[in-house]
């Protein structure tokens, strides 16, 4: 009966060693998360510290620094600061939804900060980046069953900044951004009308004519609307509504490359109309 004992004890020795020695890793692991930058310095260095790799270009290190001030200083002006330029670090890091969240929490939460207008334009800049490769693939494709939702969501959000913050210094770059956009969003028209006229569907090609003349005036493609629409009209029998839409093309754009055909002669007739087409 001693021997089996004697062993016991030595194995209980052993596993308490075994504990003790676990108990002073774990220590030192603990210990050595302690001693993180990220978990001891105070609010302002922790700030400076993300600030300084948000201007180095180390947005990994930068977005570390400020989700951990946020995280440990959850109020106050570093807090509010780091909120948003974590926002625009995770925009440039090309992470839309994380940084659309951020923005969206931002404006909720602080819905008078001094920097709102700049909030709301970072959200903009989020959609339209994340568009823009899109808009850039879908070109060159057929647009009738293309879907531009978020495309017009984007200048959506641009209005809304020059809407609510005329004054403001993003307000010019909004503006000229919702040209483009609306631009895009007329030229994706325009292409939905000539497929419809390639397939004879004459009167839902000079509705789409009409269409972008009414939504998008003074966009770069009111001249291809109005010739879709002259277009379309005679080839519905339609003589005194393509006589309009001529005349009108003919005060407004003189040189536009339909005038210059004779229309219906095979498909060089498309690539008039839409200088687009082809490329």
């Amino acid at each position: 009966m001693t021997r089996p004992t004697g062993l016991l004890r030595l194995f209980a020795l052993l596993v308490l060693v075994a504990s003790l020695a676990g108990c002073k890793t774990m220590g030192r692991l603990f210990d050595k998360d302690a001693e993180k930058p990220t978990e001891t310095l105070p609010v302002e260095a922790m700030y400076a510290e993300g600030k300084s790799a948000l201007q180095a270009g180390n947005f990994n290190r930068s977005a570390l620094y400020y989700q951990r001030l946020v995280a440990r200083f959850p109020y106050g002006a570093y807090s509010e600061q780091a909120q948003l330029e974590l926002a625009y670090v995770q925009y440039r890091q090309a992470k839309t939804e994380e940084a659309t969240s951020s923005i969206n929490r931002f404006i909720r939460t602080y819905p008078t900060h001094r920097h709102i207008d700049y909030a709301y334009y970072l959200k903009a800049l989020v959609n339209f980046d994340h568009n823009k490769a899109t808009l850039l693939r879908i070109a060159r494709q057929d647009m009738s069953s293309r879907d531009l939702g978020a495309t017009t969501q984007s200048l959506n959000d641009f209005a809304e900044v020059v809407r609510r913050y005329p004054n403001s210094r993003y307000a010019p770059d909004a503006r000229q951004r919702m040209i483009y956009l609306r631009n895009q969003l007329a030229r994706h028209e325009i292409n939905v009308g000539l497929y419809y006229l390639q397939r004879d569907a004459f009167v839902a090609a000079a509705n789409r004519g009409k269409y972008i003349l009414q939504t998008y005036p003074q966009s770069e493609y009111e001249g291809d609307a109005l010739a879709l629409m002259a277009a379309s009209y005679t080839a519905l029998g339609q003589d005194d509504l393509a006589a309009d839409a001529r005349k009108v093309l003919e005060q407004n754009y003189a040189d536009h490359p339909y005038l210059e055909g004779d229309w219906p002669r095979g498909r060089g007739f498309f690539g008039k109309l839409n200088p687009f087409s082809g490329k």
